[in-house]
């Protein structure tokens, strides 16, 4: 059992004895409270020192973990609480602290449909009964769709990431004409673009599949599981998207946006490593430091006219040849009927 599980058992504990009016406890009897409690969850016995149950007190006592418990010893050597009406499940909250309850419900209403969070509706109603949270309209609105494809699978990739379980799952690609199976081994799950994706291992290098495309998911008990123990901030670092190359440096990429969009850049930079080269009346020149993926493509592109790539030339030559299509799409399109 984790420590603060147990730490949690014994809280549960003391609060239970120091509330009781009809029995006096000394440091001793509280120990040994707390060392049968201990042994009623694990199941095995388990002794409690005087030292942590002194050091329990203590905590409760103060505005740690914000309990302030009135505790106090009487007779020289009995303990209780001071305030016979006192637990440490009645703390007081004031105005401000429901406010920011109540609002934290309501972004976290939000996520009830998400098929990760189903099991947070009761949790949910729970704190809205016990705090009486007002039911208004949430003035905080998160950017979700829960009619998006594949959101069904990420209860099982979840855990299979958590419990590291080797996964074999039926895939079909947009270019793909039939769906094929891949045995991998799942290391993060990441959002990008109000789209999910699983980051896993398969044949020994990285892969990220759309959970969209997953047809079938099952776990593959006989094979050992990979870890390569990602951790996400560090392995997306020098990515916009979710499109990591093992073997591709990050390069400087160099573009200049006009004057009326310049500011929506600046506040909301395309990546971390964003800096201003210069600025003009006209507009200005900004400088990242990525891996040159798909998704960063869509990202220059979205801006159309506003932004011109300067380098790398590769890079510009690829946007002139996109805009060159558009360009003959919108040329060549004959419509039946004109508004």
């Amino acid at each position: 059992m984790s420590s603060n599980k147990n730490a949690l058992i014994r809280y549960k504990t003391l609060d239970k004895c120091l509330k009781n009016k009809y029995r006096k406890y000394t440091l001793e009897d509280l120990i040994d409270e707390c060392s049968e409690a201990l042994f009623e969850y694990e199941g095995k016995e388990s002794f409690v020192s005087r030292r942590t149950v002194q050091l329990d007190l203590q905590n409760m006592r103060s505005e740690k973990f914000g309990y302030e418990a009135p505790i106090e010893v009487y007779e020289r050597k009995y303990y209780r609480y001071s305030d016979p009406d006192y637990s440490i499940h009645n703390i007081s909250v004031n105005e401000s602290d429901l406010k920011a309850m109540n609002n934290a419900i309501q972004i976290l209403k939000q996520f009830k449909d998400f098929s990760m969070f189903k099991e947070m509706n009761g949790v949910i109603q729970k704190l809205e009964d016990s705090i009486h949270a007002t039911s208004h309209k949430s003035i905080i609105h998160l950017d979700k769709n829960e009619q998006l494809k594949g959101l069904e699978h990420i209860d099982i990739l979840y855990e299979s990431i958590l419990s590291k379980k080797v996964l074999r799952i039926r895939y079909k690609s947009f270019t793909a004409r039939e769906a094929n199976s891949f045995t991998v081994h799942p290391q993060l799950l990441k959002e990008y673009n109000n789209r999910w994706f699983l980051i896993c291992v398969y044949k020994g290098k990285m892969y990220n599949l759309a959970l969209d495309r997953m047809e079938h998911i099952e776990q593959e008990e006989k094979t050992e599981y990979i870890d390569r123990n990602l951790d996400g901030d560090e392995y997306f670092k020098d990515i916009v998207g979710v499109t990591v190359s093992e073997t591709m440096k990050p390069r400087y990429v160099v573009f200049f946006v006009d004057s009326s969009n310049a500011p929506y850049v600046k506040t909301k930079p395309f990546h971390t490593s964003q800096e201003i080269v210069s600025e003009t009346d006209k507009g200005t020149v900004f400088r990242i430091c990525v891996q040159i993926n798909y998704e960063l493509e869509r990202l220059l592109l979205g801006f159309g006219e506003c932004l011109i790539v300067h380098h790398p030339k590769k890079l510009r030559m690829r946007m002139e040849e996109k805009f060159r299509e558009g360009f003959n799409n919108y040329k060549n399109l004959n419509l039946e009927s004109e508004d």
